[in-house]
């Protein structure tokens, strides 16, 4: 039976682990603090031996400060385990701001505000020579996605017209993960969707799918954002999906946030 070692257990690899389950994986997990489906962090014994006896790892835990704790902890374990497959959830915050050009994964990062995921992404790809890095835009989906800032009033309508966003439902980037399981060799993919555009579009669509008014188009000082919502909009970038698609045989099932909001109610 494959056995998956998922160090993190936020959103997407919460979905990604339900869907390994489903199709009959065991599972160990390991968050902050241990609970009925996951280990403790700082219980190395335990970690340390999972990581000994998993066929897969990934890690899904962002950088603290300018240090990646998994690395820090468990780098050496990792880099020596008997896995066959070993996986990284990075972030498209490594490529910066592209003045809303396109980047791939050959464009250069670093360069933008996340120097410290930059720095993680490419220390875990010097990790081990199996491993997979994927690159992840914003992500959404149920319970987490445009409807719900609509539903709580908090959604907002920026007045930037040339600002560009990619994004990616949680359901296609376990999809893409799971596929780079099954085919394709070690490397960087971008699991994105085919269609980056305005953070605007999708409070319209949200609004339209719930019947609800439209918000009033605000400056970003009208908006009174928090100072990682309004960094956010500092960056402007679309990014491609191509080499996941040729080299994996993926293809987002949401190519569109229209898809996917669908897909949320």
């Amino acid at each position: 039976m494959p056995h998956m070692l998922i160090l993190g257990l936020g959103y997407t690899a919460s979905r990604l682990a339900a869907r390994l389950r489903a199709e009959g994986w065991h599972i160990t997990a390991v968050r902050r603090t241990a609970d009925a489906e996951a280990l403790a962090f700082d219980d190395e014994s335990a970690v340390r031996a999972a990581i000994a006896q998993a066929t897969h790892i990934l890690s899904s835990v962002p950088p603290e400060g300018d240090a990646d704790p998994v690395l820090t902890r468990y780098g050496a374990a990792i880099a020596a385990a008997p896995a066959i497959w070993t996986g990284y959830l990075s972030s498209t915050g490594v490529y910066g701001d592209a003045a809303g050009a396109w980047v791939d994964e050959s464009s250069p990062v670093g360069l933008g505000r996340r120097a410290a995921r930059a720095q993680a992404d490419r220390d875990w790809g010097a990790l081990r020579p199996d491993m997979r890095r994927f690159r992840l835009p914003g992500i959404y989906g149920p319970g987490r996605s445009a409807l719900d800032r609509v539903r709580d009033g908090r959604a907002h309508r920026i007045d930037l017209p040339d600002q560009v966003f990619s994004r990616a439902h949680v359901d296609d980037i376990v999809a893409g993960v799971i596929a780079s399981i099954h085919h394709g060799p070690p490397g960087i993919y971008n699991l994105s969707d085919d269609w980056p555009c305005a953070q605007n579009r999708l409070i319209e669509e949200a609004c339209v799918l719930l019947g609800q008014p439209v918000p009033p188009l605000l400056t970003l000082a009208q908006a009174q954002l928090s100072p990682m919502a309004r960094a956010f909009y500092a960056e402007n970038r679309r990014v491609a999906n191509g080499r996941a698609r040729r080299l994996l045989g993926w293809s987002p099932r949401y190519p569109t946030y229209r898809e996917g909001l669908r897909a949320c109610l």
